[in-house]
């Protein structure tokens, strides 16, 4: 009983060269391309839903951030308009009124933003396109 070396990568590249004709190599080459090619594309598809679905929700919360800021400043600006009116007129009430929801609104806004900015794009479907060689892109030339 011998024992068998077994075969390094590039021996086994050569004998399938010397076994196969080119257009069966090529059409394997091809095969490869098309599959990598649908990897990718799916990849891109899950990294945009996924994108998708976090600035859906930063949107959502801006707006819901939006809304519920409206109707506070409606009920409760009435209210401390009317109650800082009665100590020192109603005029520098309302302007104290305003300034305290301009500060909050300047809040939830930068809240919203942050959220917006952690959606990240595709990185991982860029990442691994860039990790195709320079012969496979369209529109590049070899020298």
């Amino acid at each position: 009983m011998t024992s068998q070396i077994p075969e390094t990568p590039g021996e086994a590249a050569h004998a399938k060269a010397d076994n196969n004709s080119l257009g069966d190599l090529l059409g394997e080459v091809t095969r490869d391309l098309s599959t990598l090619m649908r990897q990718e594309l799916e990849l891109a598809k899950a990294e945009l839903k996924q994108t998708a679905t976090r600035a859906g929700r930063g949107g959502g919360l801006l707006a819901g951030a939006g809304v519920a800021g409206h109707f506070v400043l409606l009920f409760l600006s009435i209210a401390l308009w009317y109650a800082l009116g009665l100590l020192m007129g109603l005029g520098w009430s309302a302007v104290v009124v305003a300034l305290i929801w301009a500060i909050i609104a300047a809040v939830l806004a930068s809240m919203g933003r942050k959220e917006l900015k952690t959606v990240q794009g595709m990185p991982q479907t860029a990442e691994t396109l860039s990790e195709i060689p320079p012969t496979l892109k369209p529109g590049e030339v070899n020298r």
